[in-house]
């Protein structure tokens, strides 16, 4: 199989697919892997490394007209939309649920492609296993971020998170207990943050009270509940995830901002997914925060692209053993052999085949066996 690795364009996205290393797991299966020129720099990956572990270095143009896989980090954006290939590959992060990604799922079902989504792939268990190292990333991110923009010079309200003798810590609120919460807490937690976790799941909250051994306190998440543990919080992490790609359910209203603290910071890590505050809207690591009444707004959404290299390396190395089983085997066998993969097909030759985006959308939805039969 003829696999291309573009350069990722979306605004500040330095992360790329595939490292040297990953080229040459593909070269030795048989595959030839066509790389566009600088696609890896933003890594630390130059293109001579690419070179020299057996890539073919190319143009944007010749990358998409030539491979029969595209092997992405981020979704396409609207320029990238007309290069594909009826029939092509696509696997990628695509996030098609949002609100605002109707745009792309129209494009996606017209342009005729075989799409896998990584973060809809999932196991037997539950586990998302091409999601959960950037949720690492973006949970332990959405602590410095919020950190940052707590500083009275960037507008928020000049509390240090750990505190210092004589005086209190601050108070975070994560939402959200599954991996992106887990990893927020630690960073909060090992800073010294007075740290609440909250999750609507009581299983999920005994596990992390053992884990923490203490260290944090956990809530039973409700309405009530959250409205309460915002009221006096300086930094709010949002870290919902639902199950199949679907968009987050808007957990912070816009009435529940007049009574926060004036220049605490919410994160919204959800932002993806549509994002878990009702004010949330999509930032850029350029311009990454907003105000709505008093409150800062950081909903970056592609928080890993700030820590490229540790963030490539690490989704590279998820990615690639279901990227060598779809090259090796041929998509539609690859999907018919793994359960996990298959539940990442989000498009399928003009049609939509995973169900929470067709709900999202309103449009028809096709089961996958269906269209494979």
């Amino acid at each position: 199989m003829i696999v291309g690795v573009p350069k990722e364009i979306k605004n500040e996205e330095y992360r790329v697919a595939v490292t040297p290393n990953g080229v040459k797991e593909f070269v030795r299966a048989g595959h030839t892997v066509i790389v566009e020129k600088g696609a890896g720099v933003g890594s630390g990956f130059e293109d001579a490394a690419y070179e020299a572990a057996g890539a073919t270095l190319a143009s944007v143009e010749d990358v998409f007209a030539k491979s029969e896989m595209i092997y992405k980090v981020k979704e396409p954006i609207p320029s990238e939309y007309d290069q594909f290939k009826p029939g092509q590959i696509l696997y990628t992060y695509l996030h098609m649920a949002a609100a605002y990604a109707r745009q792309l799922t129209d494009a996606m079902i017209k342009a005729d492609i075989r799409a896998i989504a990584f973060e809809t792939v999932e196991t037997e268990k539950g586990a998302h296993p091409l999601l959960f190292p950037m949720s690492e990333v973006a949970g332990k991110l959405a602590i410095q971020a919020g950190a940052t923009h707590l500083q009275k010079n960037n507008g928020g309200r000049g509390v240090l998170l750990g505190g210092v003798t004589g005086v209190p810590p601050a108070k975070v609120v994560v939402i959200g207990g599954g991996t992106v919460g887990t990893n927020a807490a630690k960073v909060s937690a090992g800073i010294g943050a007075r740290t609440v976790v909250m999750d609507k799941s009581a299983e999920r909250l005994t596990y992390l009270d053992d884990v923490f051994g203490g260290r944090v306190e956990t809530v039973l998440s409700t309405e009530a509940a959250i409205e309460e543990e915002i009221e006096h919080a300086d930094l709010v992490i949002g870290a919902v995830l639902l199950p199949g790609g679907a968009q987050a359910p808007h957990l912070i209203k816009r009435s529940m901002l007049k009574t926060m603290l004036p220049g605490s910071v919410i994160v919204d890590v959800a932002i993806d997914q549509g994002g878990c505050f009702e004010t949330s809207k999509p930032t850029t690591h350029t311009d990454p925060t907003y105000v709505v009444d008093g409150v800062i707004h950081y909903c970056v959404a592609n928080m890993p692209g700030a820590v490229a290299r540790t963030s490539t390396m690490a989704l590279a190395g998820a990615t690639l053993p279901f990227g060598l089983a779809i090259a090796n085997k041929g998509f539609e066998q690859a999907v018919k052999d793994d359960a996990a993969l298959a539940l990442g097909v989000n498009v399928y030759r003009g049609k939509l085949t995973i169900a929470s985006v067709a709900e999202a959308h309103e449009l028809t939805y096709t089961p996958l066996d269906k269209v494979l039969a």
